[in-house]
């Protein structure tokens, strides 16, 4: 029995006395594809005492719930040479760190704590609030909070959904290449409530130098955005009248947003991102007629025809079609995709969100990508998708 296995048979007694907090696998060297880390922590369902493990992909999260003794022997498969080979406890006296050399041995350190920390079983993590709100003027401009800078009870849900979508972009406005100045456009901005907090994040919490730019077609919207910037003293913030399709940047765009654009205006948003080779661009598509007259036009027979015989799922159905082709293009110009589950607001229950930071182009995966767009294309019925029609892809 190796040192590491030795170990786990002492994850139970740690349980018990309350002394483990979590455990981290690393390093994995395992056959599963986009399998990066697996996050374990004790929680408290219905009274028992479980492991919940997070295993974390690429693009995904999938969490699982063990009880003690099914959780040692997922530990015992997940770390190994041809597994996970960096395990970390994390107790709240000290760290475990077990390492597998190139030999296939365990080796263990032991790391004692300077402070010692405190368990909790909560299953849900208190979130943390990246906006201050007693500091921010806009927020109460915006009629979210008090003087004080207090939320509104009836104010909580937007304020949620402002913390959720910073949140989801952190790590990807972190992880931005470094530049003087980064030109962001947030396109159909409406009253600003994500535009004011990208803005205020970037700025205050990143340190970023930016100039951000609101667009939206209805006017009035417009003057009162820009008069709450002004009042707020966010002098690099500004609001512009138009549309995503008649919009020109007079730089080249860095970070573009386009939120619940209806149908192929996130086409458009999107299309311009890519022309200007933008670091980031974050999409919360709403509508999908496009792709959805098309399947409707032609009613392909395939094996997935007797689902989308029914309106409702031929709607889900062209949602998830066309926002799948729309990661796949963006993928062809070398962008790293994620599509998430966002908060959406009262005035549509679309809550799915792409996000795509640049990296590089690979010539022979645009070559497998465009193949399967016409694979996929003709499967379906499909004779274009709007953003392949903008990119010239179709041909």
């Amino acid at each position: 029995m190796s040192v590491y296995e030795e170990y786990l048979e002492s994850v139970g007694k740690l349980l018990e006395s309350e002394k483990l907090l979590k455990i981290s696998l690393g390093n994995y060297k395992g056959l599963e594809d986009h399998l990066k880390n697996v996050y374990v922590k004790p929680v408290m369902i219905k009274r028992n005492l479980m492991l919940s493990f997070v295993y974390r992909y690429k693009t995904k999260d999938i969490t699982k719930n063990y009880e003690i003794r099914e959780a040692i022997l997922e530990l015992k498969h997940l770390g190994g040479y041809k597994g996970f080979r960096l395990i970390n406890f994390h107790t709240v006296e000290e760290n475990v760190i077990f390492q597998i050399n190139k030999k296939g041995e365990w080796r263990v350190q032991k790391e004692k704590l300077q402070k010692k920390e405190e368990l909790s079983y909560s299953h849900d993590k208190k979130k943390e609030r990246r906006l201050n709100t007693t500091e921010n003027y806009y927020l109460h401009e915006l009629n979210l909070t008090d003087e004080e800078g207090n939320i509104y009870k009836n104010a909580q849900d937007k304020w949620k959904q402002i913390n959720h979508y910073i949140e989801i972009l952190s790590s990807a406005l972190m992880e931005l290449p470094e530049k003087e100045h980064l030109n962001v456009v947030d396109m159909g901005a409406g009253k600003g409530y994500l535009t004011f907090a990208l803005y205020d994040y970037l700025q205050n919490s990143l340190n970023k130098k930016v100039n951000v730019v609101g667009v939206e077609f209805r006017k009035d919207l417009v003057d009162f955005c820009n008069q709450v910037a002004s009042n707020s003293g966010f002098k690099k913030l500004s609001f512009e009248e138009g549309t995503i399709e008649s919009y020109q940047s007079n730089n080249p765009i860095d970070i573009l947003i386009a939120l619940h654009a209806c149908d192929t205006a996130t086409d458009d948003a999107i299309y311009k991102g890519i022309q200007d080779q933008a670091s980031l661009i974050v999409v919360a598509p709403c509508c999908h007629k496009q792709v959805r007259r098309e399947l409707e036009k032609v009613k392909a027979k395939n094996e997935l025809d007797f689902m989308t015989k029914y309106g409702i799922y031929m709607e889900r159905h062209a949602e998830m079609l066309t926002d799948s082709i729309r990661a796949l293009i963006l993928e062809y110009y070398g962008y790293e995709t994620k599509v998430m589950q966002f908060i959406s607001d009262q005035h549509t229950a679309k809550n799915v969100m792409i996000v795509a930071s640049k990296k590089k182009t690979d010539s022979q995966k645009q070559i497998e990508i465009l193949a399967k767009l016409k694979n996929v294309k003709s499967y379906f019925g499909i004779n274009f998708q709007h953003l392949e029609l903008l990119c010239s892809l179709d041909k």
